[in-house]
């Protein structure tokens, strides 16, 4: 199972990039675990610039801007 980090303040772009990813996460069929980060020694701890921030099984890969769908999708399932 996936470990799905969203990083940042619990701001109305952390809530949309939340529903983003667990979109993705259902429509690849793929099980995560939702974890919110809002602690911000732990949010630098990810070097993140500006949330939100997607942390997928403990790498950033997304800072400072909602990725679409199909991006996540990419992230979650590795070709």
């Amino acid at each position: 199972m996936l470990e799905i980090k969203i990083l940042g303040p619990g701001c109305a772009n952390c809530r949309k990039l939340e529903a983003v990813a667990r979109e993705a996460a259902a429509a690849a069929n793929v099980q995560a675990e939702f974890v919110k980060v809002s602690d911000m020694k732990q949010i630098m701890h990810y070097d993140l610039l500006s949330t939100p921030g997607l942390v997928v099984n403990d790498k950033l890969v997304s800072s400072g801007r909602i990725p679409t769908v199909a991006e996540v999708q990419k992230w979650l399932v590795p070709v």
